[in-house]
């Protein structure tokens, strides 16, 4: 339950630094990115948004159902997230997805890039979820 109550509290507060009040309309009333920049791109600062689409996703572990969840992107980004995330499962692949970079790690070795967490929004079922780009943080296991 503070798991579900921290993920909403986070996905509010990247939807207010992407300059949004609400999260956004489902993907019919929504321009599209052009697909060029929604397949290549990611934010390189917090509070940047950019618009990709989902390419796939399962449970963490592959075959264990309920070892958290995992989704893929057309632009590359991959979210994990040792809890079972309902707005990661209930997403299929096509859906439009509005990606926020909400924190990136400090004091990481050089080189080693994970850790930083998003926040998306599925432009399809309106869902919005936060996880990070890694199981562990930079300079983890």
């Amino acid at each position: 339950m503070r798991a579900q109550f921290l993920t909403a509290m986070l996905a509010s507060v990247a939807l207010i630094a992407c300059g949004q009040t609400s999260a956004p309309a489902p993907a019919a009333t929504t321009a599209a990115a052009p697909a060029e920049v929604a397949a290549t791109t990611l934010p390189t600062e917090i509070g940047g948004c950019v618009d990709t689409v989902v390419e796939s996703h399962g449970p963490r572990l592959e075959g264990v159902a309920d070892s958290g969840s995992a989704i893929t992107y057309e632009n590359g980004l991959i979210q994990v997230s040792y809890d079972v995330v309902p707005g990661i499962d209930h997403s299929q692949p096509g859906d439009a997805a509005h990606v926020c970079l909400v924190s990136v790690p400090e004091n990481c070795p050089p080189g080693d890039d994970r850790g930083k967490v998003y926040t998306v929004t599925n432009g399809r079922t309106g869902e919005s979820w936060t996880a990070p780009d890694s199981q562990h943080t930079c300079g983890g296991a």
